[in-house]
């Protein structure tokens, strides 16, 4: 159903419920067209409740069948209903049973949120507001109950039925026609966290003994012939649940765990209790039809998804206003999961790489909102970078600063404390006070302010009188509705790298607390002075990105390149070469919007190379080194009057400049790391192949590159090494590029997944008629616009990875997303609300291309009737 806008929800407004609902009994009878659902709910006037208090029920699109109370059928004045709602006007002052039947038709559902059907499984969807799709109740996460649910299906079209909980009775029809499974979970829990799953699947089966020695059953279901492609999903999710154990001390707690992997869904995966529901992609994986990133991706979100069983199912949120307490703290749990499990300083650079590109640019711009929002009109649209990413970051942030031990004390606080409660993130705060013996009141601020505060640093030394001052300065920038801000708590971590690489240790500090290698800035204006610094010195900061800010200081040139050969910190290293990478392609973009010839600098080309042969280097990160910033970061340098195509040029350029000066010693050292060694996705292979596909990138600019290019793609034997090589091919504008895809596409047919990668590719292609490329894919037997995994990898990818071809001066990459927008809003609006975020960034634009972009806006916002989700993000957008 097309939901409206409707009124503003906010967090000062929250109440608890008048009823709670202590259990839920449901009773699905699945059928091919219309399902059948009873609940049962067994209510109870919370204490202080009026007698007679209506109980006011969430529906969405409901037909309703009957109702009884205590078992008898409702007088028609007793209640309302509507698609929409139930109201009870006179509940009893007493615990009572409120039984609904409704009708769905899961088929019809191309929303994918509440109860639906993707290729014939029926599945459900239940974040953040999706049973009330299937039944009316008190949809909302601060209502915890014990479910118990029955399903009864034609047993040949759904011999697998799956519920939340642990299987407690089974049986067959008479005639064998239909059977049923009941499922029970003894875990109070919210409407959100509820699953089923009904259909043909096939299923593999492992087991995991936890450190009390209880046995657990793990299963994997998937679409038949896809069980061999499991085992990687299956090792990350053993090894995912002993970490827990040995990190965190959480243990699970049901007899069974189970992935279900369908192919039609809206989300990356959901954490439903005992009972996680997975977009595909993240847990199919084999050498020839996934990449290190699809391994590496699988691997997080298993470990996430899982982690949820503690942050997020044990312990939820009290109102979705504190979705970050389990987003972002679940974020950060498998942050440091894969941290452990890879290397920790490629992972963290990754992670801040991510940060920067789509949580700082949201920041930035109109969909700006706080970590702990206090206002939404749809929630849907909520589950963003902001409360994902900077969550996480703000979880490290607190981590660094009170040290290591409080924070694991304080984890255990939190586990202890709240533990089958709904918490919000004073809860959440309050256990690391008392932990850490500290005031965190000023850490909130983080929560409550949207925006990147900005430490502008400037250093002075005086090494006669061996003193070193650095004037801190932080300030945040206005965003929309808080344009006045407040300083922030910043752990700033720091080294005083001396001549011969090692740091240097002052004698006395001053100006700032400070905690071991941590400076606390707490206010607008420090100065912090180090006595005892008589040698020459680089201030290197924010190391391992102790905080989620932009850093600008006044190091020039000669110093970033000496922390790029000599910073003990890994971040730091990156950094200073995005860092120099971002002062020339800044310049660079000037020249070519002034029509001159862009320029390069030689002495970060000289750097680069002397990184890329350090064999003492992980490979990994020497790649991540040689990878230019991209185009989002260069324009989130500019800041306004961005011309997308003027820095696409400018990157070329540079990166060609790299390419003639370097092409050589690239060559010479791609062939010595090639090798014939079976693939492995660890993280020794994984960085072998990063490093030698961002060389083999640089050397198809070359003359003979394309051929060799091609070579390589048809030597792969692994999806990693053939998707780079087809990419590069198409990056570099080659004619050799037709050739990989069209055998890429002969090759990969029947595998949606790796067509997604078919996808990306042509939609993430320079050129000016990249779009038009795009439109013509639209018509493609491979593509849909009913499978949002098709749409985010063609148009998703399009708008939001190619800046300079999605930005067409001409305005057509603005009307054909409207276009998207609009077509697919009636149908799965929190789809098309994603991929009107892309719009996010329109007012930095130069004043062609923002005029063009807003007309676009408007027409959508000028469409009635349109869905909550679109309008909010729209009405976002031109506010």
């Amino acid at each position: 159903m097309l939901r409206h806008a409707g009124t503003a929800v906010r967090l000062a407004d929250y109440q608890p419920t008048p009823y709670a609902i202590d259990t839920v009994e449901l009773d699905f009878r699945l059928q091919p067209q219309t399902t059948r659902v009873t609940a049962t709910l067994a209510l109870t006037p919370r204490p202080g409740t009026p007698a007679g208090t209506p109980l006011t029920l969430d529906g969405d699109d409901l037909r309703l069948v009957s109702v009884r109370l205590d078992g008898t059928p409702l007088a028609a004045e007793a209640f309302e209903a509507g698609p929409d709602t139930f109201v009870l006007k006179v509940p009893p002052a007493r615990p009572f049973r409120l039984t609904i039947e409704t009708d769905l038709d899961p088929a019809a559902n191309a929303a994918l949120s509440g109860l639906y059907q993707s290729r014939g499984t029926w599945c459900t969807q239940c974040e953040a507001e999706g049973f009330r799709r299937i039944t009316y109740f008190l949809d909302r996460p601060d209502v915890l109950a014990v479910y118990t649910t029955r399903i009864e299906a034609p047993a040949g079209a759904a011999p697998v039925l799956l519920a939340n909980g642990n299987r407690v009775a089974a049986g067959t029809a008479a005639d064998g026609a239909t059977h049923f499974a009941v499922w029970h979970d003894p875990w109070p829990k919210p409407s959100y966290l509820f699953a089923m799953v009904a259909g043909d699947l096939g299923m593999v089966e492992d087991s995991f003994v936890t450190r009390t020695g209880r046995e657990v059953t793990l299963r994997i279901y998937v679409e038949h012939g896809n069980e061999p492609r499991t085992a990687f999903a299956m090792d990350s999710l053993k090894r995912a649940m002993r970490w827990d154990e040995e990190v965190f001390g959480r243990e699970y707690d049901l007899d069974i765990f189970m992935i279900v992997a369908v192919s039609d869904f809206n989300m990356g995966a959901m954490e439903n209790k005992g009972l996680n529901i997975f977009n595909d992609k993240y847990v199919l994986a084999d050498p020839d039809s996934a990449t290190d990133q699809d391994y590496a991706g699988i691997e997080r979100v298993i470990a996430h998804e899982y982690f949820h069983n503690w942050t997020g199912n044990r312990i939820t949120c009290r109102d979705w206003f504190q979705l970050c307490l389990k987003e972002g703290l679940t974020v950060f749990r498998d942050q440091e999961f894969s941290s452990d499990a890879r290397s920790r300083a490629v992972k963290r650079i990754g992670d801040v790489r991510l940060l920067r590109t789509a949580q700082f640019a949201e920041d930035s711009g109109p969909l700006a909102h706080p970590v702990r929002p206090e206002i939404y009109h749809e929630i849907n649209n909520f589950y963003t970078a902001t409360i994902y990413e900077k969550g996480a970051e703000l979880i490290r942030t607190l981590k660094a600063l009170i040290g290591e031990a409080a924070f694991a004390a304080g984890m255990d606080l939190y586990f202890a404390r709240h533990d089958g409660e709904a918490a919000t993130i004073e809860d959440f705060i309050a256990c690391f006070a008392e932990s850490a013996g500290r005031d965190l009141a000023p850490f909130l601020v983080w929560y409550r302010q949207a925006g990147t505060p900005r430490l502008t640093v400037r250093h002075s030394h005086d090494r006669a009188a061996g003193r070193l001052v650095l004037d801190i300065a932080q300030a945040t920038p206005p965003t929309p509705g808080q344009p006045d801000k407040q300083p922030v708590p910043v752990p700033v971590r720091f080294g005083l790298v001396g001549p011969d690489g090692r740091d240097v240790v002052p004698s006395a500090i001053s100006g700032a607390e400070v905690t071991g290698d941590v400076l606390h800035i707490t206010a607008a204006q420090h100065r912090v002075v180090f006595e005892g610094v008589h040698e020459a010195v680089v201030p290197s900061l924010l190391r391992g990105f102790s905080a989620p800010v932009v850093l600008a200081s006044d190091l020039g040139p000669a110093d970033r390149l000496f922390l790029l050969a000599h910073d003990s910190d890994p971040f730091c290293r990156w950094e200073a070469a995005q860092g120099l990478a971002l002062t020339d392609l800044v310049a660079m973009t000037q020249a070519v919007a002034a029509g001159q010839k862009p320029a390069a600098s030689a002495g970060l080309i000289a750097a680069l190379g002397t990184v890329a042969e350090d064999a003492a280097l992980d490979p990994a990160f020497r790649a991540l080194v040689l990878q230019l910033p991209g185009e989002g970061d260069i324009a989130r340098e500019i800041g306004h009057d961005i011309d997308p195509a003027a820095i696409a040029t400018a990157r070329a350029a540079l990166k060609q400049a790299i390419a003639d000066a370097l092409g050589e010693r690239f060559r010479t050292l791609a062939d010595a790391l090639a090798s014939n060694a079976p693939y492995v996705p660890d993280a020794a292979g994984s960085g072998r192949r990063a490093l030698v596909n961002t060389l083999g990138d640089y050397l198809a600019l070359l003359p003979g590159g394309p051929q060799r290019t091609l070579l390589a793609y048809r030597a792969a034997d692994n999806m990693t090494d053939r998707l780079a090589a087809m990419t590069t091919l198409i990056a570099a504008g080659a004619p050799e590029a037709e050739t990989a895809l069209a055998d890429f596409h002969d090759r990969h047919r029947a595998d949606p997944l790796a067509i997604d990668k078919w996808l990306v590719a042509q939609a993430t292609a320079p050129g000016g008629d990249t779009l038009e490329a795009v439109e013509r894919l639209t018509r493609h037997p491979a593509f849909s616009f009913a499978n949002p995994n098709r749409v985010r990898s063609l148009i998703g990818a399009f708008t939001m990875s190619n800046p300079a071809a999605f930005n067409r001066p001409d305005g057509a990459g603005y009307r054909f997303l409207a276009d998207v927008v609009l077509d697919l809003d009636s149908r799965n609006p929190q789809l098309a609300a994603r991929l009107a975020s892309a719009f996010r960034t329109w007012r930095a634009l130069e004043s062609g291309r923002r005029a063009l972009a807003e007309a676009q806006l408007k027409r959508i916002a000028a469409r009635s009737p349109l869905s909550a989700d679109v309008t909010d993000i729209v009405s976002r957008c031109l506010g």
